[in-house]
């Protein structure tokens, strides 16, 4: 039985949005063109490569399955901040709120996994280029990314249903863009975070040591060029993504104002995702060269 002091939030409202409605524009407009590009760019590399039969290799696979992630992963935040911004009440509901945290932590460790995967696939292409094409087969990729997916939609179930379980008391302010569980809960640490992350870091940083290994043994300059290009793509997008979601969950007693809070959460809800599509098109030779083809294709039709 609750006391009357005590009772439960049936909604958040989002307090670290710009109260004028001239910065409230200024903020809408970018967010949208950022939205619109990271959907458009994302679709741009699914449709690519499932055109293309020379792409059809895991490590196309794997960007294939990054990009799908990534349109999910922008869509469950972006959306409702694009539209609290031209609210005056800038509110979810709890139970949307719990939701939003699922979908966008789900997608978000489905990421993290498939990074993981991804680099395993380039160790093994550059450590093991022999034996590579009967390891790496198309039945091993489709197993570790619906793996990756399965891990990363059952892992924050728990923390949900906890927090949907628990009394939220005195004010229902989220001094956040989004629902969090670190602003929810205003917690310190999330331990499981902590350990997903540490644990996909220590795994693609101890394939990066093979990786550079193998590379500064080619005699060549070439060749260690040839090799490095194969994995520059995933190596940038893991020390973007890596590097601002470990500044949110990894802080332990650090705390940050809501400025900085702020920008942290942008940096790996919005602009990671919108410089995705950039890193794995414009450093793709083989993307670059299917969308040429196509683009010409079709202007020929037309």
């Amino acid at each position: 039985m609750e006391s009357p002091n005590r009772t439960t939030a049936q909604e958040f409202i989002f307090s670290a949005f710009p109260y004028s409605w001239v910065k409230s524009v200024v903020c809408f407009v970018p967010l949208l063109f950022i939205y619109a590009f990271i959907v458009a760019g994302n679709l741009v590399i699914l449709t690519v490569v499932q055109l293309n039969t020379h792409l059809h290799t895991p490590m196309y696979i794997f960007i294939s399955a990054l990009s799908f992630l990534e349109i999910w992963y922008t869509t469950a935040t972006i959306p409702k901040m694009l539209s609290s911004l031209l609210s005056e009440r800038r509110s979810i509901s709890f139970n949307g709120c719990l939701l939003q945290m699922y979908f966008f932590h789900s997608t978000g460790i489905s990421e993290v996994c498939l990074l993981t995967a991804m680099a395993f696939d380039r160790y093994l292409a550059i450590c093991s280029p022999l034996h590579y094409p009967t390891i790496m087969t198309p039945k091993l990729c489709t197993q570790l990314t619906l793996s990756c997916c399965v891990c990363g939609f059952i892992t924050p179930l728990p923390e949900i249903v906890w927090i949907s379980t628990l009394p939220f008391c005195g004010s229902n302010h989220l001094e956040h863009i989004f629902c969090d569980f670190l602003p929810v809960l205003h917690l310190v640490v999330d331990v499981i975070h902590a350990v997903e992350i540490i644990t996909a870091v220590m795994l693609i940083f101890m394939s990066y040591i093979g990786i550079v290994a193998v590379i500064l043994r080619i005699r060549s300059a070439g060749g260690r060029r040839k090799a490095f290009s194969t994995c520059v793509s995933h190596l940038i997008v893991f020390l973007l993504f890596f590097g601002s979601v470990a500044l949110m969950y990894l802080r332990f007693s650090a705390t940050y104002s809501l400025f900085w809070d702020t920008a942290i959460a942008l940096a790996f809800a919005v602009l990671f995702p919108f410089f995705n599509p950039i890193i794995y098109s414009l450093r793709n030779k083989e993307i670059k060269e299917t969308i040429k083809k196509h683009i010409g294709t079709s202007s020929k039709i037309f």
